[in-house]
């Protein structure tokens, strides 16, 4: 998409109001767990109620995804980003008028189907906008965004709830989303697309198993994460007796730090010319990581704490990398699709991983848990296709114009 010797100084720009877009949709894609106190109470409603009606974006989310990819492909990515966060605002506002678990579900899911157009598309600007050297900064700089949403969230949320109500709250999320769907259709301009010689359209980078085989791995990579971010402090507050306000700063901490960590891991995967290398050494230290976790737990010794503040960090470093190297291989004419296919398949394993693996924790089998939870990363290593990449020799590869060709069966 961008010859490296051309870099626009607005390109920066737009990542911010990319990253910013995003974060205003995770305030209520991610962040309307806080909420589940205050809709039990407000909505007269059982934990298991409540749990649905907060998952409710991210049921939409899934259904959605790839249809958005394709229409970023076919459209552009400044009108879906922009599109789909005007029906998010709509859609979230008119919970306030409403009565009712079930039409707020339904309008709630309504809103993460909406909300998905960022997902699909913001990745594809930043891999337009920025040249290979610097690109997974760009892309781990972009994947910040979701710590940032939850943040928001969580700091304005529930005091909302609290004082004015659920429906006043989710208020608040619209407004997010509208001041952001306005911010895209401003400052947001679409990435040069290159000039196709021949009017046949691009052909499927998914002749190859190279992408499945990174869908894959990233789907396997997400247990760990949701492992460490679901259980974190529940473990501290059960089996390490700690208050729950200071467990809930202390993974805040983790969360920053985790953020830290995605920039680092796009630093690295510039300096090497490569993001599966990375991210396969990143799933051997996941799986170590699990290790150490699962021995603390056994032990019930004071080092796991240790073990959660690592795992926090390298758990989420290898979101950035999988999402730029899809992007890379897939080319500009399948990008939004590719990565529409790669944030279902992650959402589906975040959807399922905190419910199964809590039945096996039942009452405290936290140790068996975080040792079953080792095998995925583990299983990731091989998956991860680090040998079929194309790095610095592939121009197609390095400038996402077209699919790349992976050298296979090396």
């Amino acid at each position: 998409m961008l010859d490296p010797g051309r870099r626009p100084a607005w390109r920066w720009a737009i990542l911010a109001v990319g990253i910013l877009a995003q974060a205003a949709t995770c305030v209520f894609l991610y962040g309307l767990p806080t909420l589940v106190p205050a809709l039990r109470a407000d909505e007269q409603l059982s934990l298991v109620g409540a749990s649905v009606v907060v998952s409710a974006p991210t049921a939409g989310l899934l259904l959605t995804l790839i249809a958005w990819g394709a229409a970023a492909d076919r459209f552009g990515e400044r009108v879906v980003i922009a599109t789909g966060l005007t029906l998010a605002t709509a859609f979230l506002a008119l919970t306030v008028v409403v009565h009712g678990a079930v039409l707020l579900c339904v309008l709630l899911g309504l809103a993460g189907a909406s909300g998905a157009s960022v997902n699909a598309a913001s990745g594809r600007v930043v891999m337009g906008w920025f040249a290979v050297d610097e690109r997974g900064l760009a892309m781990g700089v972009r994947q910040t965004a979701q710590p940032l949403g939850v943040a928001i969230a969580a700091l304005t949320m529930p005091p909302l709830a609290h004082s004015h109500g659920v429906r006043t709250a989710l208020l608040f999320a619209a407004a997010c989303c509208g001041v952001m769907a306005l911010a895209v259709a401003a400052l947001v301009t679409d990435p040069p697309r290159p000039v196709r010689v021949t009017a046949e359209p691009a052909p499927s980078p998914y002749r190859g198993p190279v992408l499945w085989r990174i869908h894959a791995a990233s789907a396997l990579l997400v247990v760990p994460q949701f492992a460490v971010s679901a259980f974190t402090l529940v473990y501290l507050v059960s089996e390490r007796h700690w208050d729950p306000t200071a467990a809930g700063r202390l993974v805040f901490a983790f969360q920053v730090a985790g953020a830290a960590g995605r920039i680092a891991a796009g630093v690295w995967s510039d300096a090497v010319r490569s993001r599966l290398t990375p991210m396969r050494q990143l799933a051997i230290t996941s799986g170590a990581l699990m290790t150490v976790l699962a021995l603390g737990a056994w032990a019930h010794a004071w080092w796991v704490i240790v073990g959660f503040a690592l795992s926090a960090v390298v758990t989420v470093a290898d979101n950035g990398l999988a999402f730029t190297a899809v992007a890379e291989i897939a080319g500009s004419s399948w990008a939004g699709r590719a990565l529409g296919v790669q944030n279902t398949g992650q959402n589906v394993a975040a959807l399922l991983t905190p419910p199964l693996l809590a039945a096996i924790i039942g009452d405290n089998r936290y140790a068996v848990a975080f040792a079953v939870v080792t095998i995925f990363p583990l299983l990731a290593v091989p998956v991860t296709p680090a040998r079929s990449e194309r790095r610095a020799a592939s121009p197609a590869l390095l400038s996402t114009s077209e699919p790349a060709q992976p050298e296979l069966g090396r």
